[in-house]
């Protein structure tokens, strides 16, 4: 828990705690978010793949080598990139790279880096979707940035202030998502992707505020839609993931990789590509009729894990 004396910034280490209370927040609500996934493919796991790629992010964090913020920010994006699973993971892995580049060459966090650094989590997950859909949860981590921009605007110093300004906004912005999104809205649901975003925003702003007693003792809110739904829920079996195609995804290591490129080559092989990461390692989720394709290209490239 911060000092509630002293939120004008935070060391790493408080990042770190902060935000593996996050992860923790997270998971009691990994089940409860699975029951939400309806978008891009209703195979109910996009909490528990949140999940698993938020403990890989911890796990690299409390092997940091110091307690700068620079340092645990950069160990929790290297750690969610080799560990994300799943669509929502591999888009979770571009937002904390996002935050590790605003709070690049930081001891400490101000309010406004945490801003700035919400702000650069939105512009690199977009970037690493290959074709971005609003009603997701790259939506709602921009309205969580321009949240907290907003309050830094209006002369704002406090992390605690900026930071639920930014969940409170995530909060809308979740709640809106079924007025984007006609598969959420005919399910009558909120984007679950959304709901792990605002949920890891909400476990950082309780820790904050000293709530960590209390975070043990409930869980997390699951925000509802205001739509009724207009078609049954969907009902997940192997059959039905076959129209969407198998969901293929790894991670490959190389020399001198290029990822735009790799996402050039992929483009026209499945729906839902993300490419992401650097020269030495690319993470790739794609859904294809055809992964044997993805394979074949991969291994001429680098290799697989």
């Amino acid at each position: 828990m911060v000092d509630m004396d002293q939120v004008m910034s935070i060391a790493g280490q408080q990042l770190r705690e902060m935000f593996s209370a996050s992860a923790l927040w997270l998971e009691k609500s990994s089940a409860d978010i699975d029951a939400l996934n309806v978008f891009p493919v209703p195979d109910g796991d996009t909490g528990t793949n949140m999940m698993l790629t938020m403990r890989s992010a911890m796990d690299e964090a409390f092997r940091a080598s110091d307690n700068s913020a620079t340092e645990i920010s950069g160990a929790m994006a290297k750690g969610a990139l080799m560990g994300a699973r799943g669509n929502s993971g591999v888009i979770l892995s571009q937002i904390w790279r996002g935050i590790a580049k605003g709070l690049e060459k930081k001891e400490i966090v101000t309010a406004k880096d945490l801003a700035e650094a919400l702000k650069l989590a939105s512009e690199i997950a977009y970037k690493g979707v290959s074709n971005p859909v609003e009603g997701t949860m790259l939506t709602v981590i921009r309205d969580a940035a321009g949240g907290a921009k907003k309050r830094i605007n209006a002369g704002s110093e406090d992390i605690v202030e900026v930071l639920d300004a930014a969940v409170n906004a995530a909060a809308e912005s979740v709640a809106n998502t079924p007025k984007l999104l006609k598969a959420l809205r005919d399910a009558g649901v909120v984007d679950a992707g959304g709901q792990g975003v605002y949920t890891i925003l909400d476990g950082a702003l309780r820790y904050l505020k000293g709530e960590t007693e209390q975070m043990r003792l409930r869980k997390p809110q699951i925000i509802v839609s205001e739509l009724p739904s207009t078609v049954p829920a969907p009902q997940i079996s192997p059959v039905d993931e076959v129209p969407f195609g198998y969901c293929t995804e790894f991670l490959l290591k190389g020399e001198k990789l290029k990822p735009e490129s790799i996402r050039r080559r992929l483009l026209n092989k499945g729906e839902s590509l993300i490419v992401v990461g650097d020269k030495n390692a690319v993470r790739i989720h794609i859904h294809t009729l055809t992964p044997g394709v993805i394979v074949n290209i991969a291994t001429k490239l680098g290799t697989m894990h």
